[in-house]
């Protein structure tokens, strides 16, 4: 149902079941999918796309022109998966011509009142943020990821799967996968031990991956020995691996 008072571009591609309230903007390029909730006072702009069961509250929003200088009305892009929740004021920008031109969202994720996430970040799926917990441009967001409320994350970082931001966070450099950290700056402050046991982690795997923190962040060991000592348990778990491709791609460095 789309509301009387809503205003929806004829450019507009609305799926099925999609509810749109009144004085929400649809604008030209956007292309929303089936079972779309929108609220009153929404703002969708494009070229974007809007997967299927998304929920978008009031005063949202959703593919603006991002805020960087540099951006000079060029064609980009926002792509939003399914199920997400985005709830009040939370700002989310399309992307720049200087990265890939899109800012992408994966599905199941719930951010919570005035997030904001900006142009050419990628974010994974099942990822939580807290109120007004904000990424900047070219941040990427691994699943299952929990920022808590008024986290900062400086451009560029990149926050691996399953680690956890406490409340006023701030991150200057990259978060491994699994790791909780907090500050400002933020360091590691253990591993998100309770968050692999709610999410079904075998007791090997999070054994091994205990065994990985201490050797990254308790034996006083350089990065370097402290993955050849995680080569031994990566032989025969994935996650591991891909904890040590984390840190050896790491551009900006992993909070130590």
């Amino acid at each position: 149902m789309i509301d009387k008072l809503a205003f929806v571009h004829p450019d507009a591609k609305i799926g099925n079941n999609v509810t749109i309230g009144p004085w929400s903007y649809i604008g030209a390029g956007v292309e929303i999918g089936d079972d779309t909730w929108i609220s009153s006072h929404v703002v969708v702009k494009g070229p974007s796309i809007i997967g299927k069961g998304n929920r978008i509250f009031q005063f949202a929003s959703v593919g603006e022109d991002c805020q960087d200088l540099k951006y000079a009305g060029e064609p980009t892009t926002l792509i939003m998966g399914d199920n997400n929740i985005v709830r009040e004021s939370v700002t989310i920008h399309r992307g720049t011509v200087q990265d890939n031109s899109e800012t992408r969202i994966g599905s199941n994720n719930l951010f919570m009142a005035y997030v904001h996430i900006a142009h050419d970040c990628v974010v994974g799926d099942n990822v939580i943020m807290a109120n007004n917990a904000s990424i900047a441009g070219h941040v990427h967001v691994g699943n299952s990821v929990i920022l808590g409320g008024m986290t900062g994350v400086h451009q560029f970082v990149h926050i691996g799967d399953h680690a956890f931001t406490a409340g006023s966070s701030t991150i200057f450099q990259d978060v491994p996968p699994f790791v909780m950290a907090s500050g400002s700056p933020a360091i590691p402050r253990g591993l998100n031990a309770e968050g692999l046991k709610r999410r079904g982690f075998a007791k090997e795997t999070q054994h091994a991956i205990r065994r990985a923190y201490k050797a990254l962040y308790r034996k006083n060991l350089t990065v370097e020995e402290a993955i050849a000592e995680m080569q031994v348990d990566a032989e025969h778990d994935k996650h591991i691996q891909k904890m040590i491709d984390f840190v050896q791609g790491s551009s900006r460095g992993i909070i130590r």
